[in-house]
């Protein structure tokens, strides 16, 4: 009995190896399946690839031109602590979009924790963007090290801090997955998201504002009190251990290598304990509660829009944009960028209130794809249009939707930024040069949703903002409304221009504006209206995904 014990072990032992294999066969399967899906999102992935590539080489070339100058250490610091933050929210706003990460798809399944944990994290050292990562930090290291003792180092503690991110990645999107596969975790990622890029935008305006304020160009001695703090936070205290190997102090960097060995190990134990509650704790998302007086208030809220079809349609349209992550994500990524370029041109020095006309384009170019999120249960919308006014309300539903949140918005940023600017005499005008920008990327938008179509993707993928195969009408449907309304926007802008250059009052831009944008978007839904009834098949065969 006693020599019989082994042979368990042993053959777990070989389970366990060919479940790892497998597992990283399966990301090679994934990556190649998905590069099969269309031409067209193969020569995408190709090309992100190269420019990613070419970005890392570009940026370790950077790096290793630091070698020896002063500051240069501080610098790679503060490098591998950006990425640590990256590759940290990264499976918070991204989670959907890669489905390997996704680890409630592999629970249900007879394998042992130890073995799709190993499985997971050698299956993630593929792809691009471990290769990039691998490229700034060997890049980090160069500018770090100094002689021979720091070559010695660097070799494992670059390996080491690349695990040490993918195992961070991996342990904060599995002990987060119930949350981030739900609804309200989309939602987070959507609103976590924006806010993670505007924060990231206005970092990056603080640091080179930073860098160059000695006037004397670069300046990386503004970077020494966060270098010389960050050097002992793990991971960023492996890529410093090289410095400390080249300045001869073997027990400092020995220290440095194992606070981040130890912040590993961390992770594993965490990520190894959250693939063991996703194994035997049930998902409490999929039970249903019901609540009849939340309801009732629910109801009772719908009551300020129109009766008959418009109503319903706008109803509809609004519980879309906000139940939907792909619609929150388009409107609140055309709030994010106006708000971004707002804030641009402020800490720039060339604020002004104007800049709430992109804002306008942006949140009106939301029509240029109205049936875009309908895919298959387009249909229904299809064999309800029987005639001209039945296209005509279901167009001015959805519109009525878009202006609903859109024209709040500005009339919020408008004067938020003559408040900053202290420019309140340009408000009037710009108010009304954002929406007349508003009304004619409505009108425009309908149109363009009639002859335009196109399916967006269903999978949550953040990257892919059509189907395969349509790239080309996205890329139509983009630019050529943007162009349609700048185009469109000529006469208020001439009006504005005249007022101005003739020094008289600009706050009839205002008026105009109102009436201009109210007038253009009617004239589009009403020219959309008779091709939508006879294209309607059409319509449906472009925004069903295949």
């Amino acid at each position: 009995m006693n020599a019989a014990a082994p042979v368990p072990a042993a053959a777990a032992a070989t389970d366990d190896r060919a479940v790892v294999r497998a597992l990283v066969g399966l990301k090679l399967r994934l990556l190649r399946n998905g590069l099969r899906r269309s031409p067209g999102l193969t020569a995408g992935y190709v090309l992100g690839t190269c420019v990613g590539l070419l970005f890392g080489l570009a940026a370790a070339a950077g790096l290793i031109a630091l070698h020896g100058r002063a500051g240069a250490a501080d610098v790679a610091a503060v490098l591998t602590a950006g990425l640590a933050v990256c590759w940290a929210a990264m499976p918070l706003f991204f989670f959907s979009g890669d489905e390997s990460a996704d680890p409630t798809r592999l629970t249900m399944l007879p394998l042992r924790p130890g073995a799709l944990l190993r499985g997971t994290l050698l299956g993630s050292l593929i792809g691009p963007g471990p290769l990039v990562g691998l490229l700034l930090l060997a890049g980090a290291a160069a500018a770090a090290g100094r002689g021979t003792g720091s070559l010695v180092v660097a070799f494992p503690a670059v390996p080491l801090v690349l695990l040490t991110l993918v195992a961070l990645t991996r342990a904060v999107g599995a002990g987060n997955a119930r949350v981030l596969s739900s609804r309200r975790g989309k939602d987070f990622a959507v609103f976590g998201g924006l806010l993670f890029a505007v924060l990231a935008q206005l970092g990056n305006l603080g640091v080179q504002s930073s860098l160059n304020a000695s006037g004397r160009g670069v300046d990386l001695s503004v970077l020494h009190p966060y270098g010389s703090v960050l050097r002992w936070v793990p991971p960023v205290s492996a890529i410093d251990a090289v410095r400390s190997a080249g300045e001869g102090a073997w027990a400092v960097a020995a220290l440095q290598l194992a606070l981040t060995a130890g912040l590993l190990a961390v992770l594993l134990r965490w990520w190894l304990r959250s693939l063991q509650d996703l194994m035997v704790t049930g998902d409490s998302s999929t039970l249903v509660e019901t609540a009849p007086a939340a309801a009732g208030r629910a109801a009772r809220g719908w009551r300020l829009l129109p009766g008959g079809r418009v109503g319903a349609v706008a109803q509809r349209h609004l519980r879309y944009a906000w139940r939907e992550p792909r619609s929150k994500a388009a409107i609140f990524t055309g709030i994010g960028m106006t708000v971004v370029f707002a804030a641009l041109s402020v800490v720039q020095g060339h604020g002004s209130v104007y800049v709430v006309a992109i804002g306008g384009l942006m949140l009106g170019l939301q029509s240029a794809n109205l049936f875009g999120m309908d895919g298959s249960g387009f249909w229904m919308v299809a064999a309800a249009l029987a005639t001209r006014r039945d296209a005509r309300d279901e167009l001015r539903g959805r519109v009525l939707a878009i202006l609903l949140y859109g024209v709040p918005v500005l009339l919020v940023l408008a004067p938020a930024m003559a408040a900053l600017t202290g420019r309140w005499d340009e408000l009037a005008p710009a108010l009304g040069l954002a929406l007349a920008a508003f009304g004619t990327s409505l009108g425009l938008g309908c149109l363009i949703s009639v002859y335009a179509p196109f399916a967006l993707p269903a999978d949550g993928n953040p990257m892919r903002s059509a189907a395969p195969g349509q790239n080309g009408v996205v890329m139509f449907n983009a630019f050529g409304s943007m162009i349609g309304v700048l185009l469109g926007c000529l006469p208020v802008g001439g009006l504005l221009a005249y007022l101005l250059l003739g020094h008289h009052p600009a706050w009839p831009v205002l008026p105009a504006g109102v009436l201009y944008g109210a007038a253009l978007a009617l004239l589009g839904v009403r020219l959309s209206a008779g091709p939508l009834v006879r294209r309607a098949p059409e319509i449906l065969a472009k925004v069903i995904e295949h």
